[in-house]
């Protein structure tokens, strides 16, 4: 890659890009479970663009190019839920996912205070759970989407960083 990928703040500018990468990069998700209901696919472009403007999210770019971002938010019990993390299929495997979900944990955890992470991942979807398990998540428990896919439940303190990742 000749320019260097940089991540920072999604603003109000990125709204369209993160939209239609989600789109792009949830397709593989969707063929997986044979379900195109998944919610990066069916989400609204007002509903991304208020998630930028009032939940954390941030974004992987390469020059003026959204390659990467992800989702996160704290929720009632304290937690930090983070979600709809996707990289580019041209620039998977180059350590953009593992960049983010960092610079979302930090965020979280330093401008929010969540104590405790906690993400989903469908059930078949190996490559995420591996990355996850690779942060030191750990499953917790099952759930089913409002879509019908089983996901597992992973969660990790805040802090407690893996040595590989």
């Amino acid at each position: 890659m000749g320019m260097s990928v940089t991540i920072s703040a999604a603003t109000e500018q990125d709204a369209e890009q993160i939209f239609r990468l989600q789109y792009l990069c949830f397709q593989s998700e969707a063929a997986l479970y044979g379900n195109y209901r998944i919610d990066p696919l069916v989400q609204s472009l007002d509903s991304v663009r208020r998630e930028v403007a009032t939940d954390c999210v941030f974004v992987a770019r390469l020059g003026d190019e959204v390659v990467g971002s992800v989702h996160g938010r704290t929720t009632e019990d304290g937690a930090a839920a983070i979600g709809k993390l996707c990289v580019h299929p041209r620039f998977q495997g180059h350590g953009i996912g593992a960049r983010l979900l960092r610079a979302a944990e930090t965020a979280l955890s330093e401008q929010r205070g969540a104590t405790t992470f906690r993400l989903h991942a469908g059930h078949r979807s190996e490559g995420n759970l591996r990355l996850y398990r690779r942060f030191g998540y750990q499953a917790v428990g099952r759930s089913t989407g409002a879509d019908g896919v089983e996901m597992i439940v992973l969660e990790k303190r805040a802090g407690a960083y893996a040595a590989t990742a």
